[in-house]
């Protein structure tokens, strides 16, 4: 990645072919990392629940809570925003989002124009531990070269969104595959 905002070769038009008013530009969520994790899990912009509320995965239908909680055998759904993410720090886990700041009208991933991407540089200054970064879904994984390439394992997961209509089984399948980086020592 690179400093600086990514723009979309895309360009915001409706079905009409008339050319749609530019969505609002919004940020992101602040990063949730520590200097001791392990393995990043990064989302690519949050939703409009997500922003609403402040939080990370906040849509009531969005599988990340479950599929996280399952997979490192926490009861993350039923707890507190502020306990989860203390949970997933206890198991070296960070979370971000690819984008940090975009023009997007509503939650989908593809009304999503004049990305800004996170720095590689700027994870690697806070978390000097970080071995493995996961992508959760395909928009989140078009960043995984820049992560690879700064000697990063990555992994592309399914997307949790409840717009993947994927079955919960099967993503979740999918998911335990994290479990190995935090088993690595």
């Amino acid at each position: 990645m690179t400093r600086g905002a990514v723009r979309s070769r895309r360009g915001a038009a409706s079905g009409s072919g008339e050319t749609a008013k530019i969505a609002p530009r919004r940020r992101g969520l602040a990063p949730v990392i520590d200097a001791d994790a392990r393995v990043l899990i990064l989302g690519s912009f949050p939703s409009e629940a997500s922003l609403a509320a402040r939080q990370y995965y906040a849509h009531p239908r969005n599988h990340f809570w479950p599929i996280l909680g399952t997979v490192l055998n926490e009861p993350l759904v039923e707890l507190p925003y502020a306990d989860r993410l203390s949970r997933i720090r206890a198991h070296r886990l960070a979370i971000w989002d690819t984008i940090v700041a975009c023009e997007r009208a509503g939650s989908l991933d593809a009304a999503i124009r004049s990305a800004e991407r996170g720095e590689v540089a700027q994870v690697r200054r806070i978390a000097r531990e970080l071995r493995a970064v996961c992508f959760n879904g395909h928009t989140a994984g078009q960043a995984r070269g820049a992560w690879a390439e700064a000697g990063y394992e990555t992994l592309v997961l399914p997307s949790t969104s409840p717009a993947y209509t994927r079955p919960f089984a099967e993503k979740l399948a999918a998911w335990r595959e994290l479990r190995r980086f935090l088993e690595e020592r």
